[in-house]
């Protein structure tokens, strides 16, 4: 008779259990996010309804255009793990509902650097036209790439025991 191999995860907590406490953990990083992209957002919204906006180049004027669609979708994914929640609760499902709410966070994230990456090419490209725009927000997009993603995934691999 074949025993089965208990997986180990530092901690004494049923799958359930496990599961309640990385929800919990993942709204507390997504009201984070969700600050964030919605100021962003809000403030881009605003952007078409100034004076300023008609003496935008058709450059600047596409690049607003993608930002704002970027910050939608952006907002979309790091909303869209409340309304998971909220539709599948009961289900017991939980588990599932939380790998699928931490991928719409992960996408979020990546969404939103790419907003926040975007804005900062718009208002940079406004402020001055100098060709060393791309490149600043080139050395702006590799530190969001190096906090959100390197240290934490360099981290994840140093200290992970399996």
């Amino acid at each position: 008779m074949a025993q089965a191999v208990e997986r180990r995860t530092g901690r004494d907590e049923t799958e359930d259990e496990r599961a309640d406490r990385m929800w919990g953990e993942l709204m507390q990083e997504i009201r984070v996010a969700q600050m964030g992209v919605q100021i962003l957002f809000g403030f881009l919204l605003t952007v078409v309804f100034t004076p300023k906006y008609a003496d935008l180049g058709d450059t600047e004027k596409t690049i607003y255009i993608v930002t704002v669609v970027l910050g939608a979708t952006a907002t979309g994914a790091l909303i869209g793990p409340v309304s998971l929640h909220r539709l599948v609760s009961g289900r017991r499902i939980k588990p599932q509902a939380v790998r699928w709410a931490s991928r719409l966070t992960f996408i979020g994230l990546v969404l939103l650097l790419v907003t926040t990456a975007s804005s900062l090419l718009l208002i940079l490209r406004v402020a001055t036209h100098d060709a060393f725009v791309p490149w600043l927000v080139t050395a702006v997009v590799a530190w969001y790439l190096v906090c959100w993603f390197v240290v934490p995934l360099w981290v994840r691999r140093r200290h992970t025991t399996e």
